[in-house]
C-alpha cells in the first residue's frame, strides 16, 4: 500500500502535495459544512488533522469513522491556519479499512496507567505508550550504535542455560518431562537424564559467562537480549522477563569498565534528546518524573566516583534516618543510593570496591582480601542502573570463591578453562534495559516500558 507516514509529512511536507495517509481515527467532529478527523499512524507523537467537506463522497463515509477505525485517505496537504499544527490534509477520497465497535476502550479522555495496563494489546495506540515505545526503539538502536562505533562485536548468547550466573537460584526451569508421569529414580527423585538436555535446564538470568568466553577470543563484545528471573516480586522495579545490555572487554580492568559505563550512559542521554524531542516533551509535560533538562545535565556532567567504604562513611555522617541501617558490609539499598545521588553529589555516582560477601563469585578479589573490584553506577531518582566488575582471572582464587559459595568446579569446568587456556584480565557490566527506558521516560512502573510485561500471575497477552 503506497502511503506517506505522518512523521515524514511533519518533517518535510510540501504545500499542495497529493498524498495518501493511512492510520487510526483519534477523534471526529462533524458540522453541517465540513468535518474534522484527527488521525495517527503510530509513526509520530503528533496527530494529523484532516478536513472533509460536506457533499463529497468522503463525507458520506464518516458514519463508519468512529474513534479507533482504520482508514485510508487521499488528499492535498495544506499549511494549517490552526494553532499548534503545521499541516492538515484536505480530503478528496476516504476509505474505511476497518470499522471500530462502540465498546472500543480508548476514547478521547484520560485513562489511568493501571487501566491501560489491563489492555496492553491496545495501549500502544495511546499518546503515552506511543511515546514510550518510540523512545524504547531509539534507545535500542543507540545501544548498537554506541558499541558498534567503538569496535565491539554483538554476540548472541544462549537463552537456555545449565548454570546460574548470579547464584541467586531464582530461575525458570525448562523441561520436557511429563508432569503427570515423570520418570523417577529408585530414590523417588526425578531422573533428569530422561529430560531433553539430560540435566536440569533454565532460562538464563544473564549472558555474562558466555560473553566472557567470546571476549577472551574476540576482544570486546556485547550482548543485548532477553533474560529471566523467577523472583516472586510485584514491585514497580521488577519484571520476570527483561532485556539486558552486557558488554565484556578483554585486557581491561575496573577503571576501564567504569569509564565505559559512564561514556555509555552519557551517550544514551544526549542522543535520545536529539532522536525523540517530541516524545520526551510530551512525557515531561504529563509525567513529572522525567526532564529533558535533567537528561542534558547528566549527559554533560562528569560522574562522581567513590569507594563503597567512602559511601558508607558518607551515609553515616549524614545524620539522615534510613529505613535500613547503614553498616559496613550491608548491600546498599535504594534509599542509600538515592541519598548519595540526590543529596550528596546531586549527579550520577560510581561506587566501587564492594565487600566480597555481597557480590558474585566471579568478581576479582582485591588485595585487601575483603573487597572485590566491583562497581555500581547510581543515577538520581532511581539509584542503581548499572552493575559491573573486573572478572577474576586467577584460576586458584576463582576456584576458592566458587567452593565458598557452593558451586561445584565440575559444573563450570568450561568457565575455569577460560583461565587455564590463556586467561587475561577482563571486565564488563550489565544494564537492565527497562530500567534505562524507565529513567528516560519517567514512567513510575517498569511494567509500562515494555509492551507485554511478564510478572507474577501476569502472562495474559
Amino acid at each position: 500500500m503506497n502511503r506517506t507516514l505522518i512523521k515524514e509529512i511533519l518533517k518535510s511536507g510540501q504545500d499542495g502535495a497529493e498524498m495518501t495517509v493511512c492510520g487510526w481515527v483519534r477523534s471526529k467532529r462533524v458540522s453541517k459544512n465540513f468535518a474534522f478527523l484527527v488521525v495517527n499512524d503510530g509513526s509520530a507523537q503528533t496527530d494529523l488533522q484532516m478536513i472533509v467537506d460536506a457533499g463529497t463522497s468522503a463525507f458520506e463515509q464518516l458514519d463508519d469513522c468512529a474513534t479507533g477505525a482504520a482508514i485510508k485517505v487521499q488528499g492535498l496537504l495544506k499549511a494549517s491556519p490552526g494553532k499548534g499544527q503545521a499541516w492538515e490534509l484536505q480530503v478528496r477520497e476516504l476509505n474505511v479499512l476497518a470499522t471500530c465497535s462502540d465498546d472500543y476502550p480508548l476514547q478521547k479522555k484520560g485513562h489511568s496507567l493501571e487501566f491501560l495496563r489491563e489492555i496492553a494489546h491496545l495501549r500502544p495506540r495511546s499518546h503515552t505508550f506511543g511515546a514510550v515505545f518510540r523512545v524504547r526503539n531509539q534507545l535500542s538502536m543507540l545501544v548498537h550504535e554506541f558499541f558498534q562505533t567503538r569496535g565491539f562485536t554483538w554476540a548472541h548468547t544462549p537463552i537456555l542455560t545449565g548454570s546460574d550466573c548470579e547464584g541467586a537460584g531464582e530461575m525458570f526451569q525448562v523441561t520436557c518431562i511429563d508432569p503427570v508421569k515423570p520418570p523417577l529414580l529408585k530414590s523417588g527423585e526425578l531422573d533428569w537424564s530422561q529430560d531433553f538436555f539430560g540435566k536440569p535446564a533454565h532460562l538464563t538470568v544473564s549472558g555474562q559467562l558466555n560473553g566472557e568466553a567470546l571476549a577472551l577470543s574476540m576482544g570486546d563484545v556485547y550482548t543485548f537480549g532477553p533474560t529471566f528471573r523467577a523472583e516472586n516480586s510485584n514491585t514497580t522495579r521488577h519484571l520476570a522477563e527483561f532485556w539486558m545490555v552486557e558488554p565484556e572487554m578483554a585486557f581491561a580492568d575496573l577503571n576501564d569498565d567504569a569509564k565505559l559505563a559512564e561514556q555509555f550512559l552519557r551517550f544514551m542521554f544526549s542522543s535520545i534528546i536529539e532522536r525523540c524531542p517530541d516524545e520526551l516533551a510530551f512525557l515531561e509535560k504529563h509525567y513529572k518524573d522525567t526532564s529533558i533538562k535533567q537528561l542534558e545535565t547528566l549527559a554533560t556532567q562528569p560522574f562522581a566516583r567513590i569507594t563503597y567504604t567512602e559511601a558508607v562513611d558518607e551515609l553515616k555522617r549524614s545524620g539522615a534516618t534510613f529505613e535500613f541501617p547503614v553498616e559496613w558490609g550491608i548491600d546498599l539499598q535504594t534509599e542509600h543510593e538515592r541519598y548519595l545521588t540526590d543529596q550528596v553529589f546531586k549527579k550520577p555516582v560510581i561506587v566501587t570496591d564492594y565487600p566480597k560477601d555481597i557480590k558474585a563469585f566471579y568478581m576479582r578479589l582485591n588485595d585487601d582480601g575483603k573487597t572485590v573490584a566491583a562497581m555500581d553506577v547510581l543515577v538520581p531518582r532511581i539509584g542503581e542502573i548499572i552493575g559491573g566488575s573486573q572478572r577474576e582471572e586467577r584460576i586458584d582464587i576463582l576456584t576458592e570463591r566458587m567452593a565458598a559459595v557452593g558451586i561445584p568446579a565440575e559444573e563450570l569446568s568450561w568457565y575455569l578453562d577460560l583461565r587455564r587456556f590463556g586467561g587475561a584480565p577482563h571486565a564488563g557490566f550489565g544494564l537492565g534495559f527497562e530500567r534505562l527506558v524507565q529513567y528516560v521516560t519517567g514512567m513510575a512502573n517498569i511494567r509500562d516500558v515494555i509492551a507485554f510485561p511478564r510478572f507474577p500471575n501476569g502472562i495474559k497477552f
